[in-house]
């Protein structure tokens, strides 16, 4: 069997199509894959780096808000859908010969899945925020399968006859430990612990509310906190540190640009405050931890919101939005669940009750039956 993967733009996109192809050569070992993304795209480097076939198409996405330049960028895009980059998929497709097109997200799924269907080839397509993107609206009413994350993408597609909640699929299972444990390796206290980032690249807002909460945490008592300011704003979070009167205290503190043992430090955990991105999501309900979420505010379609109410709307996570976040608000929240165990011990097991276990054997269910269990 020959199946063709398009995934691009994010990890966020990207993960769960690895994750999908991993599923599928562990269970179909012969089976043959190809990426197709942007040729200078991350969908390249981590692709190839999880030792997958990649071939690029020049690709361009649409800019939804409207100005004169972007009127011109979006006649180019155009373009490139309609004709080049689409002349370009029908080629791959007639050499690589796929039995079954993947898309999981970005406008590479968009182009790819269109020749897919229009050639004849069964398409699945999988949507792995709470508010799915224009590719998976467009593709919804085309795609044999048209897989969610979550079951609030399905208020937002007119049609869901084709539509299957199978869950966002990790590539490889969370290792859980249990609190104590995590906090051990980490070298903390089995003490009430934080854990915040803003991402791969940090958070101005996050790191400088964060830095006013490590004050009336040192002022309140034993508690530790983990905290990933991202690759460029070490020197902001330390001036925010010094302006609060703080000291780094390493027998309470974590302070990394890049925590490169994320789940050890989620597990150690009573409380994570993060963006929401559908991966991050994920991986609250798998390890089942409370929240409170920050929403990127720049995210298409303000996807990340919409990811953060479904944890909220179960009680399980408080949103505070980007332009309402200072140091006293994110204080106030804390203080609050630290003081009221049982309201936070509520949301940490209303996010366990979320979990989707086995999302990639639900998917690949979804594909047998496709090929009415005729796969080879």
């Amino acid at each position: 069997m020959n199946v063709l993967f398009a995934a691009g733009g994010t990890a966020g996109h990207i993960n769960p199509a690895l994750a999908i192809a991993d599923k599928m050569k562990s269970v179909f070992p012969e089976t043959k894959i190809l990426f197709v993304g942007k040729p200078d795209g991350m969908e390249k480097k981590l692709v190839t780096k999880a030792g997958y076939d990649f071939e690029g198409v020049e690709m361009m996405g649409f800019q939804r808000k409207l100005t004169p330049a972007n009127a011109v960028k979006n006649v180019k895009a155009a373009y490139c859908y309609l004709i080049s980059a689409k002349r370009a998929v029908k080629k791959i497709i007639e050499e690589f010969k796929p039995d079954l097109a993947v898309g999981t997200g970005g406008y590479v799924t968009a182009t790819v899945l269109s020749a897919a269907s229009e050639m004849g080839i069964k398409t699945v397509t999988h949507e792995s925020n709470s508010y799915p993107g224009l590719t998976t609206k467009m593709l919804s009413k085309k795609a044999d399968k048209v897989l969610l994350a979550s079951e609030d993408a399905e208020k937002y597609l007119k049609d869901t006859s084709r539509c299957v909640v199978t869950g966002n699929p990790l590539r490889t299972n969370i290792p859980i430990e249990d609190r104590q444990s995590a906090r051990k390796h980490l070298g903390l206290s089995d003490s009430f612990t934080v854990l915040s980032f803003g991402g791969s690249l940090g958070a101005n807002r996050i790191t400088s509310a964060v830095a006013e909460l490590i004050k009336w945490e040192l002022d309140t008592g034993d508690i530790n906190h983990i905290h990933s300011y991202g690759s460029k704003h070490r020197e902001m979070f330390y001036d925010e540190l010094k302006n609060n009167g703080v000291s780094e205290d390493k027998s309470k503190h974590i302070f990394r640009d890049y925590i490169d043992n994320m789940y050890t430090c989620m597990c150690a955990a009573d409380l994570i405050i993060s963006r929401s991105g559908a991966m991050t999501i994920t991986e609250l309900t798998e390890i089942g931890r409370a929240s409170v979420l920050v929403p990127f505010p720049q995210a298409a379609e303000n996807h990340q919101y919409f990811n953060a109410r479904t944890l909220a709307d179960k009680n399980a996570a408080i949103i505070i939005e980007d332009k309402d976040l200072t140091g006293d608000m994110l204080t106030e929240t804390v203080a609050r669940l630290y003081n009221d165990r049982k309201t936070l011990l509520d949301m940490e097991n209303n996010a366990k009750n979320m979990k989707k276990s086995n999302a990639s054997d639900a998917i690949m269910k979804e594909i047998i039956e496709l090929f009415d269990g005729d796969i080879k």
